[in-house]
């Protein structure tokens, strides 16, 4: 190619371009509001809860204060609640399950302990402990009737305005993703699982 050629090429990229800064410029200054936000992350693909540890990594680089409730999950240590443990007060980790519904086999006892650990979330909302909530596994409760939609629906209409609150699990209700500011649906395309892999420490726990 011959170097006018080039110059001709370089100087048609870069008008492309600054048009579509101007583009893109544009739709930022318009938007100037800020808001606590609700976000879900549902889906059958691996990632929701990982995902959502990201956010609060993230979160908690900029100073904001976090707290994560765990619903359903058993009181196990895993590799998130180790690092966040480093973070003192600044990141409180409650995991107040009782484990997953098929190692239980006690539905009442499941019960008893989402209805705990909502008190808690509860509380921690009305309160305003934080400015990030992650409820984990949150849909998994709402999935089993373990827990009434319509209560998760006030509470959130009941939040601080500057409150953001993450909620996770599968299956997310279709009352809960039309409230939510942002609903990223996890999609499984392929998981070593399949493949007689288990479970590996750092990864999936």
């Amino acid at each position: 190619m011959a170097n006018s050629e080039k110059a001709d090429e370089a100087a048609s990229y870069r008008e492309k371009m600054a048009k579509r800064k101007a583009v893109k410029d544009k739709v930022l200054a318009e938007k100037t509001r800020e808001k606590g936000l609700v976000i879900v992350h549902t889906g059958k693909g691996k990632g929701k809860t990982t995902a959502a540890m990201g956010l609060v990594l993230r979160a908690l680089g900029r100073g904001v204060r976090v707290i994560v409730l765990q619903f359903i999950k058993g009181k196990w240590d895993t590799g998130e609640k180790i690092a966040l443990e480093r973070f003192g007060e600044q990141c409180k980790f409650y995991a107040l399950g009782e484990g997953f519904t098929w190692e239980t086999q006690d539905k009442q006892q499941d019960i008893a302990a989402v209805l705990k650990a909502w008190q808690k979330a509860e509380q921690i909302i009305e309160t305003g402990a934080c400015e990030l909530l992650l409820l984990d596994e949150l849909n998994i409760a709402l999935r089993y009737n373990y827990l009434q939609v319509e209560q998760v629906l006030a509470a959130l209409k009941k939040k601080p305005e500057m409150m953001h609150i993450v909620i996770t699990g599968r299956n997310a209700r279709q009352e809960l993703i039309d409230a939510s500011d942002l609903t990223t649906e996890m999609q499984e395309v392929k998981h070593p699982f399949r493949s007689g892999i288990r479970a590996q420490s750092g990864i999936e726990f």
